[in-house]
């Protein structure tokens, strides 16, 4: 039996095309996102590189790391990359980096228009409550972030590569492809989502405190202050969503990082933490409850200049 044309394209449900509109409009500001990615991304090495620093579990398997390494912070720890590994290394796993944000971004976006237009819907005066936005937001980033969990758990374990060479330790993956696959065959599918539960937690946390923020800062600012509706508002908006969003997600980040780097046996099997509780509990007990907000700065302030890349 054949099929029109004009019958195939009637019968595609909703949800394909909403897609190709997501897709489409991610891949439509490609360049301005990667642009964003390339200037920011020295300040998310730096992070990644601070959250490791003084782990605790790694004396369980006799790791003389933790003892050799001084504690640094952001600064030091930046100009330390660039003189003990080279300038060019601050965007050591960037590639991964531009294909988490691709399929974040459009799993997120894809999954905020299907909420509020056909889940949540607008009130009978088209206005889309905040409560609703918080929510889609959340369970937007959750999403995203979720499918987007191996090219995060590649960027991380390159952003480490270097620090590996001087330690005198061998290099895991001679590059992104290979790390994929080299993932793949050691823990199969499952081992591409290690660390997936910190990491939605964090995506949840960090929309939820990026949008109620910012929105009620902003209407704070215009209805208290002699500020307008303008860039200046906006700015300060961000600047207050962002530190909340930072203080929320930071801890989850850290967790998440820890347990994506963490050594695994040959069946891919973390050799340090058996969950994110126990990650969790370990830093707290061996290194204090502040440990949770290492890298702390550099992810607020690269918050802070992708602003325009986030809902």
């Amino acid at each position: 039996m054949t099929v029109s044309s004009h019958q195939f394209w009637e019968n595609i449900s909703p949800m394909p095309l909403e897609f190709v509109v997501g897709f489409s409009e991610c891949c439509g500001g490609f360049p301005l996102m990667c642009s964003f990615l390339l200037a920011t991304f020295p300040l998310d090495l730096t992070k990644t590189r601070l959250q490791m620093q003084g782990e605790a579990a790694l004396a369980r398997l006799g790791d003389s790391a933790r003892e050799s390494a001084p504690y640094r912070g952001m600064v030091r720890t930046a100009l330390g990359i660039v003189q003990e590994e080279g300038f060019l290394k601050l965007w050591q796993g960037v590639t991964p980096a531009i294909y988490r944000h691709v399929v974040y971004s459009g799993g997120r976006m894809v999954t905020y228009e299907h909420l509020r237009e056909v889940v949540f819907g607008k009130n009978e005066d088209e206005h889309y409550p905040l409560w609703k936005s918080v929510i889609g937001g959340m369970m937007a980033g959750v999403i995203g972030q979720f499918l987007a969990n191996p090219t995060d758990l590649v960027k991380v374990q390159m952003q480490m590569e270097g620090k590996r060479k001087l330690e005198g330790k061998p290099l895991r993956f001679r590059g992104v492809h290979h790390a994929f696959a080299k993932i793949l065959a050691e823990g199969g599918i499952r081992g591409l989502w290690a660390g997936w539960i910190p990491n939605i937690q964090r995506a949840a946390l960090v929309n939820m405190g990026d949008l109620t923020t910012y929105d009620t800062v902003k209407h704070y600012l215009v209805l208290n202050t002699p500020l307008e509706d303008n860039i200046m508002t906006h700015g300060l908006s961000s600047l207050c969503s962002g530190l909340v969003a930072s203080i929320l997600g930071t801890p989850a980040d850290v967790i998440k990082s820890r347990i994506m780097n963490q050594p695994r046996d040959k069946q891919g099997r973390g050799l340090l933490y058996k969950s994110s509780t126990d990650c969790l509990v370990q830093a707290v007990q061996g290194e204090g409850f502040m440990s949770l907000y290492k890298g702390f700065l550099p992810s607020w302030l690269r918050m802070e200049d992708t602003t325009p890349l986030r809902l």
